[in-house]
């Protein structure tokens, strides 16, 4: 059994599968595989924010996407930076509530915002891909 909070044993991507329980997870591999070849790789994070193991979605050795993986559920980070902001901006009243109230609620340093967005259901799942479309061709396309 998994353990996301053991540090000394590197899970398999079925692990994480099996741990998250969620059809919505297979979705979203499967898309950061076929429509990035983005490269996974488990990391485990020691910071008290989110403790654990989880998955960075990488492509040309930039992070395109974080996932943590819970019970049930899922949360993705994702990264805004100025680069993608104003686009963001422009279709954010097209986003779930939900989206706009993370992004409303997290306060930008450095020019970027942090989003630790949970996948609750398949319409915040559609808008976190339309967010990382904008973050791949803004910020990791264009290198």
């Amino acid at each position: 059994m998994f353990n996301i909070l053991d540090k000394n044993t590197f899970p398999l991507l079925e692990d994480i599968k099996i741990y998250i329980n969620n059809s919505i997870f297979n979705n979203f591999y499967q898309t950061m595989e076929d429509k990035y070849a983005t490269k996974i790789k488990p990391e485990y994070s020691s910071c008290s924010w989110a403790r654990g193991w989880n998955l960075k979605f990488k492509k040309y050795g930039k992070n395109i996407c974080t996932l943590y993986p819970h019970k049930n559920y899922f949360t993705i980070l994702i990264i805004v930076s100025e680069k993608e902001k104003l686009i963001i901006e422009e279709k954010m009243k097209s986003y779930h509530s939900y989206i706009q109230k993370v992004y409303n609620e997290t306060q930008e340093g450095n020019g970027q915002r942090w989003l630790m967005i949970d996948i609750i259901n398949e319409e915040v799942f559609n808008d976190i891909l339309e967010l990382i479309d904008i973050r791949f061709h803004q910020s990791i396309k264009k290198r």
